[in-house]
């Protein structure tokens, strides 16, 4: 009797240890896959982020480039300003200094829009070549900026080969106020020492040659027969958000179909 009593104590025993070791491992299993639920939901929280981001950055390519296409204002005087109307048009009259001439290369011809040609044209030789860029003493104050005259090809890079465009005198021209372009990872350094410029940095441009830090692109109006084609600029801001929201939305995607398979499905 008393090894039957026993045996039905420790049958009772085991089940309760049992109950509880299940109990235990249920919550842990619950607490577990809230915690992991996070993974999901953070990321679709992130991918809906950069939706919004991607529409605020669609919204400012449009406000500049609709910059490019308002009346010339005169070059303002403070600096601070000028910076804060990167793709406004100003109009500026003043003389070249060619002798300090220098170019930024490759660049390939833009069309009249500011739109890159086709494939085919970009590939074209005679579409290869560099922005010539020249000290522009302004005729109505003691400043001197500089000027992005435009494109010329490969065979057109010494100025001894374009004498007709090389602007004497006086002149009025119109263009569009740019910034310092950020350099992209497959973009060499500056190399001023050798003349070897590769992106706009507008302020060691200004150091390199003697001038206020004032770039500008001249528009296509102010080229002239002979010398490099003006109207070179493109509104060129990184806009990368779409891979950056397909990318979390595949993520939430996928660890939310994992997780349901492993603490719905899987039960």
């Amino acid at each position: 009797m008393f090894r039957r009593n026993l045996a039905v104590v420790n049958r009772y025993l085991t089940s309760v240890i049992r109950r509880q070791s299940n109990t235990t491992e249920t919550k842990k299993m619950a607490q577990g896959a809230y915690v992991l639920l996070v993974v999901p939901v953070a990321a679709f929280g992130l991918g809906t982020w950069q939706v919004y981001r991607w529409r605020w950055k669609l919204g400012l390519i449009d406000h500049l480039a609709t910059r490019l296409f308002i009346d010339p204002i005169e070059l303002p005087d403070d600096l601070d300003e000028i910076r804060q109307l990167e793709y406004r048009q100003v109009k500026v009259r003043g003389k070249f200094d060619h002798s300090k001439e220098l170019t930024i290369e490759p660049r390939w011809l833009l069309g009249a829009e500011g739109a890159p040609r086709s494939g085919l044209f970009r590939g074209s030789t005679s579409n290869v070549g560099a922005h010539v860029i020249t000290p522009f003493h302004l005729s109505d104050r003691n400043l001197t900026i500089v000027v992005n005259r435009g494109f010329v090809p490969r065979t057109k890079l010494n100025p001894k080969e374009r004498q007709e465009g090389q602007i004497q005198g006086e002149v009025e021209i119109v263009g569009i106020l740019r910034n310092t372009e950020p350099r992209a990872s497959f973009v060499s350094d500056n190399k001023p020492e050798s003349h070897r410029w590769f992106r706009r940095d507008v302020e060691a441009l200004a150091a390199h040659l003697d001038t206020s830090p004032i770039f500008i692109d001249a528009n296509a109006r102010s080229s002239v027969p002979g010398g490099p084609v003006g109207g070179q600029t493109s509104v060129a801001v990184r806009n990368e958000h779409v891979n950056y929201f397909i990318t979390w939305y595949s993520l939430s995607a996928a660890t939310a179909f994992m997780w349901y398979t492993r603490f719905i499905r899987g039960r």
